[in-house]
């Protein structure tokens, strides 16, 4: 999947925002237009929300089962809402949080001492099991990366030494990311930037 353009972005951003406030105030999940362009076709992607510099919510899919609209607009009320690790996130808080999205490419195979830290997310499969962990998770907590596919292990519910097994797939794929802050307007007197983010859809 090539990179997205800025529009697409801050297209599927409105999305997020929307799906977030509509999910918190009025606990629903907004009709989505019709997706056209990037937006329709089909694409693994996370949301991911932050309150005062702390997670509060994260939620995808790493198939590409829904087109990329769909799956952030899901996403985006899953992490709101329904994210088993954190209390709902409340109605004053929606305009203090800060949504991050993360695009995903195809997930293939990769042999361990090949994972690249900062490039690759991994995604560990045994059986029913399966554990995810996004390429920024290993890079915010300068984890090694046997210690980035002994922490995806241990998110599929595995052993931390699951990975040896030969019946274990181990899955790497890259991830866009971007984040409202990139459209935040410039402060007065600072040299431009990114154009202020809108709620266009």
């Amino acid at each position: 999947m090539l990179p997205l353009c800025s529009d697409d972005r801050r297209r599927l951003l409105a999305l997020a925002r929307a799906a977030l406030t509509e999910a918190v105030l009025r606990d629903c999940v907004p009709d989505l237009p019709l997706p056209e362009g990037r937006l329709a076709e089909a694409a693994g992607a996370f949301v991911t929300l932050h309150h005062q510099g702390r997670l509060r919510g994260c939620a995808g899919l790493s198939g590409g089962s829904l087109s990329l609209g769909e799956t952030i607009v899901q996403s985006a009320a899953i992490a709101a809402r329904n994210d088993p690790r954190f209390t709902a996130i409340g109605a004053h808080e929606v305009s203090g949080v800060e949504i991050e999205i993360s695009v995903l490419s195809e997930a293939r195979a990769i042999a361990p001492g090949a994972i690249e830290v900062g490039r690759h997310g991994l995604l560990v499969v045994l059986g029913s099991r399966r554990g995810l962990l996004l390429p920024q998770v290993a890079a915010e907590r300068s984890w090694p990366a046997r210690r980035f596919l002994e922490e995806t292990c241990r998110k599929a519910g595995l052993e931390a030494d699951a990975w040896r097994r030969p019946e274990t797939e181990i899955l790497a794929f890259t991830a866009e990311i971007f984040s409202e802050r990139e459209f935040r307007p410039t402060a007065p007197g600072a040299q431009s930037g990114p154009e202020e983010f809108g709620s266009e859809t």
